[in-house]
């Protein structure tokens, strides 16, 4: 039996799982899917070597700290610099990809309007790279905001009433109201919000994190990251069997 899994630190939230639980057994397909719940990255050398796995998609904390035992990588994901998908080829090497920025891409086009010209990112970890990415594909400019911002880079403090309102697209990155942190949610100034904003946070799980709710109550469109996770699951999955 062919398996698949999650390759990430303290997973068992994962959508994943289920997802591709339900996915082979509706389509009556003879493939598990585990989740590779690794405290160290140095642990992967062990599942690597097992000969049933076939492919695996990469969360946090590990979309950069896999790539050094990975054979090759795809360009997108060469330049993007995170990985979430890793296919073991039949000849036994590991090639990384990321579909992340494609679930991203495909999610947020139905929710642009034409005031959007620039975006925030919050946060500045693997998730955050692939945004980036599709973002400079679909045009628009954005700045990284983060606790510990570079020079390039915006602090939460900065952020005032003239960049708000000049960036009306703004991306949850961080993990700040996951499950079961539900009352967490990035520190930027609400209040100015309006129904020009877009509002789009990776985080799923809940549904409606606090960071949603507070755009909603402005008037912002606001998405979780459920169906860019959809969208990159099966992109996954033509990605293991091409």
């Amino acid at each position: 039996m062919n398996i698949y899994g999650l390759l990430g630190r303290d997973i068992g939230y994962s959508f994943s799982k289920n997802y591709f639980s339900n996915k082979f057994n509706k389509e009556e397909l003879k493939c598990q899917y585990k989740n590779f719940d690794l405290q160290t990255i140095d642990k992967l050398k062990t599942i690597i070597q097992q000969a049933e796995v076939k492919g695996m998609n990469v969360t946090i904390p590990y979309k950069q700290e896999v790539i050094p035992y990975l054979d090759k990588l795809d360009p997108i994901a060469k330049e993007i610099g995170a990985v979430n998908v890793i296919k073991f080829e039949s000849n036994g090497k590991l090639t990384g990809y990321n579909s992340d920025f494609y679930g991203f891409t495909e999610s947020l086009k139905p929710l642009l309007n034409t005031a959007i010209k620039k975006a925030l990112i919050l946060g500045t970890g693997g998730a955050s790279k692939a945004i980036a990415y599709a973002l400079d594909n679909l045009n628009i400019e954005y700045v990284f905001v983060s606790r510990n911002p570079d020079f390039k880079e915006l602090s939460y403090n900065d952020l005032d009433e003239d960049i708000i309102k000049d960036f009306k697209l703004i991306i949850n990155c961080t993990p700040l109201g996951t499950h079961p942190d539900v009352e967490n949610y990035p520190d930027i100034p609400y209040e100015y919000l309006g129904d020009n904003h877009v509002l789009y946070d990776l985080i799923y799980n809940p549904e409606e994190t606090t960071f949603i709710k507070k755009g909603k109550q402005k008037g912002a469109t606001t998405s979780n990251g459920l169906n860019m996770l959809i969208l990159q699951a099966e992109k996954s999955w033509e990605i293991w069997n091409q």
